[in-house]
């Protein structure tokens, strides 16, 4: 069994409606900031090895820090192959600093994008751009509806009760 599965099997075993449960991700999440602090401090750091070798790096349980890796993967420059990965696979954690900030706001981690490593990284401009732009990204915008007595959009010319809307 891949790392990335066993993580996923002891992490998701947990029910978030539980004490237990929400003692646990309080506490991963914890780990998970722990982790993103020292990554965003030092943004000029190529964070390169195995698995492991990251893990002790960022002082966390190898289980922890696949948690970590499987939550940053669509945010680096190049994935990991993290569906296959054990403890000795090379892993990169080069990351598009915007798209690791939009992907944070997506997932509602307001723990990890308002951290204060983030001002020297990307202004504070920057920030409220990728912040609507992320939230704009989930908005349904409905068209303009259709009268009866306009013309049809299909453009041949008829009423759209009499062309495409006649069964409406």
């Amino acid at each position: 069994m891949s790392l990335l599965q066993e993580w996923r099997d002891f992490a998701y075993a947990y029910d978030m409606n539980s004490k237990q449960g929400q003692l646990f991700w309080a506490n991963y999440f914890n780990i998970e900031k722990e982790i993103y602090r020292k990554l965003l401090a030092n943004p000029d750091k190529v964070w390169e090895g195995t698995v492991e070798e990251l893990a002790k790096e960022f002082d966390t349980e190898l289980k922890y820090f696949v948690g970590f890796l499987d939550g940053i993967n669509d945010s680096l420059v190049k994935a990991n192959p993290i569906d296959e990965m054990d403890k000795n696979t090379k892993v990169s954690l080069a990351y598009d600093k915007e798209k690791l900030y939009y992907n944070m706001v997506g997932a509602k981690a307001d723990w990890l994008y308002n951290l204060e490593e983030w001002e020297p990284l990307l202004t504070k401009e920057r920030r409220k751009e990728l912040y609507r732009e992320q939230k704009s990204s989930n908005t349904i915008v409905k068209g303009k509806k259709i009268g009866r007595n306009d013309p049809c959009p299909c453009g041949s010319g008829k009423k759209y009760k009499k062309c495409c809307g006649f069964n409406s």
